[in-house]
C-alpha cells in the first residue's frame, strides 16, 4: 500500500467517524457505575477500637449482588477483614435497600445481623476475627427484627407467618381465584408478581402511600428468645419485649403527638433514655430532645442549622448528653457534621464536606455515621467520588480514610463535577452538580442532559441510578443534576406549584449555561424517576426546552386513578393533598391541567420510557397514544420490578440505553456495535416519520428554545 492509498483510507475513516459523532472520552462506563461498591451500616465495637460494615456490589454478568461483612480497626492500622457472607439484599416496599447496622456483643467478640441466605431471613453472627460465621435462629418464618440482650446471652427475635404457610395461602388463592379488594395492587400480576425476601410472592398494600407487604403480613407476630449458649428457643416474656422495645425506633412520643406535627429520625440515649428526634410542624422542622417517651415538653436545639438545614442523621454520643448530627445547607448544598451539647445548649461544627457525610433516609448511599466516644466512622461520598469509609475525630474534626474500595471508578472519573448555584426569575434558589463535557478545544457549545430531584452522594445515575451522568459527560454531553429546592414541594398550590418551580429552575439554568457558551440550548435532554419523571413530563408539556427525554415512572392519568381508587381514603386523600385532584368527574379541569394524557399533541420531544412492570399500566392513557403518534416514543417494561429497578442487568440495560438514546438525539451518534443495529434502525425510522409529519426530533419544538407553552 502506497502513501497515497493510505491517505485516501485515512480520509474515508475520518468521514465515517465524523458521521458517527464524537467518541466517548475517559469516563466510567454504565457497567462500571452499576457495579459501584457500596458500603453501609457501620457500627463501632463496644471498646471503640473496630468498626463493622457491609460491602455490597452488583454483578451485571451474573445478574446478582455480592455482599460481605467486614471488620476494620478504627485507627486504620490494618485493612478490612472479611468476616462473613452478607447474603442477598434485603429490600423495602419500593425496592430500596434496607440499611441495618449490625449489633455487637457486649464483649466485642461477635457481630449479629439479619441475612437472607438460602431463601430464609435469619439472624446470623460472625466472629470479629473472621474465624466463624453461623446462624443463631432457625425459624420456619423469616425474622423481621431482633435485639441482643444486654448481657449478650439471649437474643429476642420476631417472626410472622411461616414461609410454608405463605406459599400455601398464595397457591390457594391462585386455585380459587383472587378476590379483588382494597389491598390488591391492580395493574400488576395477582400471583407472585414481586420479590419479597428474594422470592417472587403475592403483594398486598399495607399502611402508607403505595407500600406493599406479603400475603399474611397482617397476621399477629410472634416474639421468641434464643439462648445463645444452648440454642434453646422459648416464647418471649413481657420483660424481654420491653427490653427489645427500648432498642427499636420510637413509634410513639407524647411531645410529638399533636395532630399538626410528626416526628422522624428518632434515637434513644443509652445514658438516660432521652430521645433526640426531628419534629415537623407544618412546613417547619427542628431538632429536639425529649427526656422520656411521655414528656410533654421538649428541648429545642438552639442553632439556626437545626431549623434551616436539611438534617440527614441523628445519634447520641455514647456516655454523654451530646447529639451528633449531619445537616445539609439548603443554599450551598454543603453537608456538615455537628455536635449539640444538650445540657449546655451549645452546638459545634465538627467538619464539613461538599458531598455526603453519613447520611440518613433518602440519601445515597444512605447510611448514618457510627458514633463512639471519640470518633465517628462515616460512609462519605460526593457527586464524582464513590463511597469510602472515613474516621472523623469528634473533637478536632481530623479525618482519615479507612477504606476506599472504588479505585477503578476514581481512575476513570473523567470530567470533575462542579457545584452550581443560581436563581430563577421568580427568585427561587437552586443548587446542583454539573459535569462539564469532555470536548476538544474549539468544539463549540455541547448538548446538555438534566435530571431533577435529589443529588446527594455519588451520582452514578440520578435518583434510581438510570442516567449515567459521568458517562454522558465523557461522551461530550454536559450533565447536570438539579437538587429539589427547599421551597419545593411546600409552597402553596400543591403539585402544580412544585412543577412550575422546577420548570423555572430548568429554564434558568439552560439560559445560564448558554450565556456562558458552554451548552447549546437547542440540544437539551432530560430524564427522571418518580417525582423526577413528573418534572420531565411537565417540562415537555409546558415548554419548548427539550430535544429528547427519558422517564422511568408513569405520571397521573385517569387510568392511574381507576387502578388505585379501591384503596380508599388513603389514596384519594393523598391524591387530593399532593395533586389537588378529586375523581376525574369531580375535578375535570385539574386533571386536564396536570395529566399529559390530555396534551398528547404538545408532547413532541423523543421520549424513551423504561418502566417497571408493576407501574407501567398507570400511564397507558398517554403511552399508547404517543407510540401511535408521530412523536418518537419507545416503551420498555422490566419484569417483576417495583418502583426502583433491582436486577443488575435491568439497571445496566436502562443506563446503557439512556446513554445511546441521548447520544442519538442530541449528537446524531450511532454506536457501531452490531448488537445495537436494530435499535438504531427503529430510531432512524422514528426520526424520518416525525420529520414527515412536520416535527423536528432532536431539536425543541417550534418557537423560542426557552419559551413556555400555555398550560391551558
Amino acid at each position: 500500500m502506497n502513501h497515497q492509498d493510505k491517505g485516501r483510507i485515512s480520509a474515508l475513516c475520518a468521514v465515517f467517524l465524523a458521521a458517527l459523532g464524537p467518541a466517548a472520552a475517559a469516563a466510567p462506563s454504565p457497567k462500571m457505575l452499576v457495579e459501584t461498591i457500596d458500603l453501609s451500616g457501620p457500627a463501632i465495637s463496644p471498646d471503640g477500637r473496630s468498626v463493622a460494615f457491609l460491602q455490597q456490589q452488583a454483578s451485571v454478568d451474573r445478574n446478582a449482588y455480592d455482599a460481605a461483612w467486614y471488620v476494620q480497626p478504627l485507627d486504620g492500622g490494618r485493612p478490612p477483614l472479611r468476616v462473613a457472607d452478607g447474603g442477598e439484599p434485603l429490600r423495602g416496599s419500593f425496592g430500596e435497600a434496607l440499611v441495618e447496622p449490625p449489633q455487637w456483643s457486649p464483649d466485642g467478640r461477635w457481630i449479629y445481623y439479619r441475612a437472607l441466605i438460602g431463601a430464609a431471613v435469619q439472624v446470623w453472627r460472625a466472629a470479629r476475627d473472621g474465624s466463624r460465621a453461623e446462624p443463631v435462629t432457625h425459624d420456619d418464618a423469616d425474622v423481621v427484627m431482633f435485639a441482643l440482650g444486654d448481657d449478650g446471652r439471649r437474643l429476642l427475635y420476631t417472626v410472622g407467618a411461616t414461609r410454608d404457610a405463605i406459599e400455601r395461602a398464595e397457591q390457594d388463592q391462585a386455585d380459587r381465584g383472587v378476590r379483588i379488594d382494597s389491598t390488591v395492587p391492580l395493574g400488576q400480576g395477582v400471583f407472585r408478581s414481586g420479590y419479597i425476601n428474594g422470592r417472587l410472592a403475592d403483594e398486598r398494600y399495607t399502611a402508607g402511600w403505595m407500600q406493599v407487604g406479603g400475603l399474611l403480613d397482617d397476621q399477629p407476630k410472634r416474639s421468641l428468645v434464643v439462648d445463645l449458649a444452648t440454642g434453646e428457643v422459648s416464647p418471649a416474656s413481657d420483660n424481654d419485649r420491653r427490653h427489645a422495645a427500648s432498642r427499636l425506633p420510637i413509634t410513639t412520643l407524647k411531645a410529638a403527638a399533636d395532630a399538626t406535627s410528626a416526628f422522624d429520625l428518632r434515637t434513644r440515649s443509652a445514658l438516660d433514655g432521652s430521645i433526640a428526634f426531628i419534629r415537623y410542624v407544618g412546613v417547619g422542622t427542628s431538632l429536639q430532645v425529649a427526656r422520656s417517651d411521655d414528656a410533654a415538653t421538649t428541648i429545642a436545639c438552639p442553632a439556626t442549622v437545626c431549623t434551616e438545614a436539611g438534617i440527614g442523621s441523628v445519634a447520641w454520643r455514647p456516655g454523654t448528653d451530646e447529639v451528633v448530627f449531619t445537616a445539609r445547607d439548603r443554599t450551598s448544598g454543603v453537608e456538615a457534621l455537628y455536635d449539640w451539647d444538650v445540657g449546655r445548649s451549645r452546638v459545634r461544627r465538627i467538619t464539613s464536606d461538599a458531598g455526603l457525610i453519613g447520611g440518613g433516609p433518602g440519601h445515597n448511599p444512605g447510611e448514618a455515621c457510627a458514633i463512639s466516644v471519640d470518633a465517628t466512622a462515616c460512609v462519605v461520598a460526593a457527586a464524582d467520588s464513590p463511597p469510602r469509609l472515613e474516621r472523623i475525630d469528634l473533637v478536632s474534626g481530623a479525618r482519615a480514610v479507612l477504606y476506599d474500595p472504588n479505585q477503578a471508578l476514581i481512575a476513570a472519573r473523567g470530567p470533575r463535577a462542579q457545584a452550581l448555584s443560581w436563581r430563577d426569575s421568580a427568585g427561587d434558589a437552586f443548587t446542583g452538580w454539573y459535569f462539564p463535557p469532555a470536548t476538544e478545544p474549539g468544539a463549540g457549545p455541547a448538548p446538555l442532559f438534566i435530571t431533577y430531584y435529589s443529588c446527594t452522594g455519588y451520582l452514578r445515575g440520578g435518583v434510581g441510578d438510570e442516567w449515567p451522568l459521568a458517562s454522558l459527560a465523557g461522551a461530550g454531553i454536559a450533565a447536570l443534576c438539579i437538587q429539589q429546592p427547599p421551597s419545593d414541594p411546600f409552597k402553596p398550590g400543591g403539585a402544580r406549584a412544585s412543577y412550575d418551580i422546577a420548570l423555572g429552575g430548568v429554564r434558568s439554568v439552560i439560559d445560564l449555561l448558554a450565556r456562558r457558551g458552554e451548552i447549546d440550548p437547542t440540544r437539551v435532554g432530560m430524564g427522571g424517576l418518580s417525582f423526577g419523571s413528573e418534572i420531565v413530563m411537565w417540562v415537555m408539556d409546558h415548554s419548548n426546552l427539550l430535544a429528547a427525554a427519558s422517564v422511568a415512572s408513569p405520571v397521573v392519568t385517569p387510568t392511574y386513578y381507576r387502578l388505585h381508587q379501591l384503596m380508599g381514603p388513603g389514596f384519594t386523600e393523598g391524591l387530593r393533598r399532593h395533586w389537588g385532584l378529586g375523581t376525574p368527574e369531580e375535578t375535570p379541569d385539574a386533571w386536564k391541567a396536570l395529566s399529559p394524557a390530555f396534551h398528547i399533541k404538545r408532547l413532541q420531544a423523543p421520549l424513551l420510557m423504561q418502566m417497571p412492570e408493576q407501574e407501567y399500566l398507570n400511564g397507558l392513557d398517554y403511552i399508547a397514544p404517543l407510540e401511535a403518534s408521530a412523536t418518537p416514543a419507545e416503551l420498555y417494561v422490566f419484569p417483576h420490578e417495583p418502583h426502583l429497578k433491582l436486577e443488575p442487568r435491568h439497571l445496566f440495560a436502562a443506563e446503557d440505553r439512556n446513554l445511546d438514546w441521548f447520544r442519538f438525539w442530541l449528537q446524531d451518534y450511532i454506536d457501531p456495535d452490531p448488537a445495537k443495529a436494530a435499535q438504531y434502525q427503529r430510531w432512524t425510522a422514528m426520526r424520518a416519520h416525525a420529520a414527515a409529519a412536520g416535527q423536528h426530533p432532536g431539536r425543541p419544538a417550534a418557537g423560542s428554545s426557552s419559551g413556555a407553552r400555555s398550560a391551558g
